[in-house]
Order: C-alpha cells, then structure tokens, then sequence
C-alpha cells in the first residue's frame, strides 16, 4: 500500500509542468485549448495592444515629433552617449557619424560647478554656454556645405551672399577672433619634456574619456585648475568646435594646450574657420561622406544675418549672436527651411534639379555629336566608295578599250593582207591576159 502511494506521488510529481508565471496545475482531463489563436499570440498581441496605447499617448507624440525634426546623418549635433546606444542597438539608426555634441555640451555645463564655470568665462568660452540642446536635420546641414563657396568662403542663399570670416564666426559663438592662429600640427620632436609627458597623456583620448575627467578634476589648486583648462580646451574642440568623425583626439585638437599663456588671445574664429573649410573641401573634392567642421556655426551666421540683414545697427539683437536664439525659434526656423522656397533646402534642390537639366542637355548634345559625325562618316565613306567604284569602272573600259584595240588591230591586218592578196592575184590575172593577147597576136 505504502508503494502504490509513492509510486502515484512520484508519478503525479512528474507528470506536473511548470506553466505561465510558474504556476503548476494538474488536470485529471486533458486541456482543450483554442486551437484557433495560439496561446502565444494572445500573449504578444496583448503587448502591441499596450504599446499601441503608449504610442496614442501626447508624450509619445511629442516625441516623435521633436525626433522628426532632429535626425542628422552629418558631422555635426550627436551626443557621445547617444553614439554608443547607437552602435550598441541593432537594427536602429545609427549616430556613430555625428560628433558635434549640443545636447552633451549642454548637459554638461548645466552640470558644471560654479568654479568650473568661472574658469570657462576667463578662457572666454562662456557664449557656447548658451547653445541649445539642438540636432539639426541633415539636409539642411548639408545645403549649408554644398551652398558654401570655397576659395570665396561665402555662402550663397535666397537671400544673398554672406561672406563667411573668423570674425562673424567669433561674433556667432561669443569667441575671440583676432590674434595669431594655431600651428596646424604638433611636432613631438620639438616639444619640451613636460609637453611631451602632457602629449602622451591625451594621446588617443576619446570625447567619453575628456568627458569624464572634466567633470571629475578638482580644482582647488593651481595645477587642477591649468589641467582643467586643457580638458576643456581639448573637450569643446572634439564635442563642438572641431568635431570629426573620428571619435579620437586628432593633431588639430592637440595643438592650442601648448600654447595655455596665450590661449585667450589666439584667433579661435580663424582656427574653426579652417577646420570647416578643410571639412567642406574633403566632401565637394574628394567626395567624403561625412562633414567635418562646425557647421552648425554657419547655420547660426545663415539664420542671424538673414533674419537682420535689413535692420540698422542699433535695432540688430546684441552678442553673442547665438544667445538671442533659444531651442524653439531654432526648430521653427529649420522647418521653414525645410518647406520655404527661400531656404538653402529648396535652393538645393531647384539647383540639384537645374544640374539634372544641364547633364541631360549635355548628353544630348554629345549624342547629337556622335550622330554628326557617324553621318559624316558614312557620307564620306560612300563617297569614297564611289569614287572607288568609279575609278573600278573607268580601269574596267580602259580595259575594254584596250581589248578592243587590240581586237580591231589583227581585222585590220587581215584587211591588208586580203587586200595585197586581191592586188597580186589581179596583177597575175592581168599579165596573164597580156600574154594571151600577144601570142594570139603572133599567130
């Protein structure tokens, strides 16, 4: 008795299944299930129903929305973080090409302590406080580029001509524009022991990296302080100033934090200047994909001086020029340059429309050239034919003729012949008579 009752316990422990939410239950008859929806797909039909419902909702909405309007595919308005979720989530749309960071470098001057600020204000950084949280839709980053004159740097809009110079740069970001540039690379050889220890310290830091450690240094001190300043110096050139695609210190970043005793009276506006400049021409010349370069200050020049162009001095909004410009005037603005027919966008296209023209009229005309010339060619090619055909058919009766010739040539021997022939036989006859009238004559 004791056997059967554990040989039924272990048999109904056995045939038990864990279930949904581990739940165990045991039917003495078998379970009929709607075989007609499976029970999994209630399960998932039941989430998109949810997120059906999430989706309704007005944040969700909102989001969407401000995401809509905030896509960028160049080198400009990405954030480091939002790059490695980027690169880390499959099948989403990647951000590893954008490296100009408004919504880090917003994030982290909000972030920033009180003394951290003051020293960004002395090194003269303190207008790029006022940039926005702000991604820039693509295409109108790219019509900046493309409308951007190289050898002229001035910008060709609806609205005119806007010359492009480390001045209006400085006036656009709230940076100095005067005094001598940066050398454009560092050359280790010539550097100082202590300079050469500063340059194998940063030497391939990422932005994540001068990220953190600007807003973990303390500056209590002076030497906290003079490296707290390189950071930075390093961290605004890669997040906005000079951004790149490569997400690594390059030359051009190394160069200003060696020359820390003047670094305020150095010409920054030249020194992005260049680097969009350089930017540009990799993209027009030699066809590179990504934009390197601020080109985000040139839609603040574009916007600025479209907006004032027509204003008097004392009735033009004070500097920095990017501090009368908050996050939503910003948005409205790309979107009507997105839909006005003034914007650098619809310029773009009317004049990738009049290249398309130009390209089909070329090819016309090149085609036109060829028909041209194949006509020619068979013209000329028939005509010499037929003087081929000609000369052919005048050797051929010269041929005739000569065979002719040389046919009427024996008739007419054989005429002379016949004829000396007639001659004698009548010169024999004739003497023949004489000689028969002279014999009868004798008889």
């Amino acid at each position: 008795m004791e056997r059967n009752i554990h040989a039924l316990h272990s048999y109904t422990r056995a045939s038990r299944k864990p279930l949904l939410n581990g739940a165990l239950f045991h039917f003495s008859k078998p379970f009929e299930e709607n075989t007609t929806v499976p029970f999994s797909s209630n399960i998932a039909n039941g989430r998109d129903s949810n997120r059906r419902e999430d989706s309704n909702s007005p944040s969700t909405q909102h989001r969407t929305l401000d995401q809509e309007y905030s896509r960028c595919y160049c080198s400009c308005c990405s954030s480091s973080s939002e790059t490695m979720a980027g690169r880390n989530q499959v099948g989403k749309n990647q951000t590893k090409d954008l490296n100009c960071a408004t919504h880090l470098l917003s994030e982290k001057f909000r972030n920033m302590s009180e003394e951290k600020k003051t020293i960004v204000r002395d090194l003269e950084f303190g207008g790029l406080m006022h940039i926005p949280p702000l991604r820039v839709h693509h295409q109108i980053l790219r019509e900046l580029a493309n409308s951007f004159k190289l050898g002229e740097n001035k910008l060709e809009t609806g609205y005119g001509l806007f010359k492009i110079s480390p001045k209006t740069i400085g006036v656009a970001l709230g940076i100095n524009a005067s005094g001598d540039l940066f050398p454009q690379k560092v050359n280790y050889k010539d550097l100082s022991e202590d300079d050469k220890q500063i340059f194998r310290r940063f030497q391939g830091k990422t932005l994540k990296n001068l990220t953190d450690e600007m807003m973990v240094i303390v500056v209590d001190n002076e030497q906290g302080c003079l490296m707290f300043k390189r950071i930075f110096i390093l961290y605004i050139q890669m997040a906005f100033l000079l951004p790149t695609k490569i997400n690594k210190i390059s030359p051009a970043h190394l160069t200003p934090i060696f020359k820390m005793d003047t670094i305020t009276e150095r010409n920054w506006g030249g020194h992005v200047l260049n680097f969009i400049v350089k930017g540009i021409t990799d993209y027009k010349v030699k066809k590179k994909k990504a934009i390197d370069g601020c080109l985000v200050a040139l839609m603040i020049i574009y916007f600025h001086l479209s907006k004032n162009k027509d204003k008097k001095r004392e009735e033009r909004p004070p500097e920095p020029w990017i501090a009368n410009w908050a996050k939503e005037q910003l948005v409205e603005r790309m979107r009507g340059e997105m839909e006005d027919h003034m914007g650098v966008v619809k310029m773009g296209e009317a004049k990738e429309k009049m290249k398309e023209i130009k390209k089909k009229r070329k090819k016309k005309k090149k085609a036109k050239k060829k028909n041209k010339k194949r006509k020619a060619s068979s013209t000329s090619s028939s005509e010499i034919e037929k003087t081929e055909s000609d000369h052919s058919t005048s050797e051929s009766e010269t041929e005739e003729d000569s065979e002719d010739s040389t046919r009427k040539q024996p008739a007419r021997k054989s005429k002379k012949m016949e004829s000396k022939k007639r001659k004698k036989i009548d010169e024999d006859s004739d003497s023949e008579f004489e000689s028969t009238e002279s014999e009868s004559t004798v008889e």
